[in-house]
């Protein structure tokens, strides 16, 4: 599967450009700023529906507009899919496929996955497990659709148990069967979304230190865990033994809402011992397990999506990262950088398909295919 062609209208920064790519890698230099990432959201736009760095759709409209507009031609199993997204002020988001619009944003999740890397994954280590969590979410979710409503279904039940357990300290009263309807509920949704992490973490453990060794020239030994109260425990037990905590707090306290990921390299954690670069291996290493993982399941190589992941490596470690994403493991890749010579001189010594676009003024200008230079301005 690959991305043969995208068109923005009035996105971001960009007020009309259309584009055609590699089904290999495809590269954005320019200065930071112009816009070489907004390129990369909207494909995980067409991919997932949304944006990779915030939920409200309408920052993502170019300023003084009223709407975007976001398409793109997937090539599957050499069949074209034709992909359509619009979101206008005080109106509802629109995707549409082969010009069928989904009633459920979330029944297009899945179909055209893509895994993203960017510094904006730092959140991943230094923020709470709410990060965590929504890092294995978007895993799971891209190859499962029923964890995916499971997950919502638990978020419904979770929010009537908190409103209910508030109820009860507001009026002074306490009604048990109603607590147990979304106990009951809880337990059901929870139980599937705690098997589906566990499975996960369990499989990405040996993928993500293998990666790790590859892109990294030190020795350190890292690790990542599972945390979560349902591994040691009968939840729906558990969960009437919390009752009285929970009444008096306000909100419920056990449950997948609160599991954790752990992450520690030479046995501490990663968040306080490694440096700057370690940290950005790490998280490299972590999203390439991930990709590895989506194949597995769902049977399609993700689009890899690379955001200016160079920064504070050295250039030996940077060619590392592209000589192994440009081997036959990957399918298509979208990169991004300030440095056009280190991209271009890296990537004329592999025997694979490349483009690279340059960016100002908000302009997708000269590009360069396979080595060539092509005078185009879109």
């Amino acid at each position: 599967m690959y991305l043969s062609k995208l068109s923005l209208t009035n996105f971001k920064n960009y007020e009309q450009t259309d584009l055609e790519f590699s089904p290999r890698i495809n590269c954005f230099v320019g200065n930071n700023g112009v816009g070489k990432t907004n390129i990369l959201d909207a494909i995980h736009y067409l991919s997932l529906t949304k944006s990779f760095f915030n939920n409200i759709d309408s920052i993502s409209i170019r300023h003084g507009e009223d709407y975007f507009i976001i398409s793109g031609t997937f090539i599957k199993n050499d069949e074209e899919d034709n992909i359509f997204c619009a979101f206008q002020r005080q109106k509802q988001k629109v995707m549409k496929k082969n010009g069928k619009e989904y009633q459920r944003m979330s029944d297009h999740i899945g179909k055209y996955p893509v895994v993203m890397i960017s510094p904006a994954d730092s959140a991943i280590i230094t923020e709470g497990s709410e990060e965590r969590r929504r890092f294995m979410n978007k895993i799971i979710s891209q190859y499962n659709i029923e964890y995916l409503d499971s997950a919502l279904q638990y978020t419904k039940a979770l929010q009537q148990r908190n409103k209910l357990l508030k109820e009860f300290k507001s009026t002074g009263q306490f009604d048990n069967d109603a607590l147990t309807i979304w106990d009951s509920q809880l337990v059901k949704y929870g139980k599937y979304v705690f098997h589906e992490r566990e499975l996960l973490t369990n499989e990405l453990i040996p993928v993500f230190q293998e990666h790790y060794s590859g892109i990294s020239s030190t020795r350190e030994k890292v690790e990542l865990a599972y945390q979560s109260h349902l591994a040691d425990c009968n939840y729906e037990e558990a969960l009437v033994r919390s009752v009285a905590k929970d009444r008096y707090l306000e909100y419920t306290t056990l449950g997948i809402h609160k599991d954790d990921l752990v992450f520690r390299m030479d046995g501490w954690p990663v968040r306080s011992l490694g440096s700057q670069g370690q940290q950005k291996s790490y998280l490299v290493a972590l999203k390439l397990a991930k990709f590895d993982y989506i194949k597995r399941k769902s049977g399609i190589s993700p689009i890899l999506l690379l955001d200016d992941i160079f920064d504070k490596f050295d250039g030996e470690r940077v060619e590392q990262i592209i000589k192994l994403v440009g081997s036959d493991r990957f399918g298509q890749i979208f990169i991004t950088d300030t440095h056009q010579n280190r991209l271009h001189e890296i990537l004329s010594t592999h025997n694979t398909d490349y483009k690279l676009f340059i960016i100002e003024n908000n302009k997708v200008g000269e590009k360069i295919h396979n080595g060539k230079y092509l005078n185009e301005k879109k």
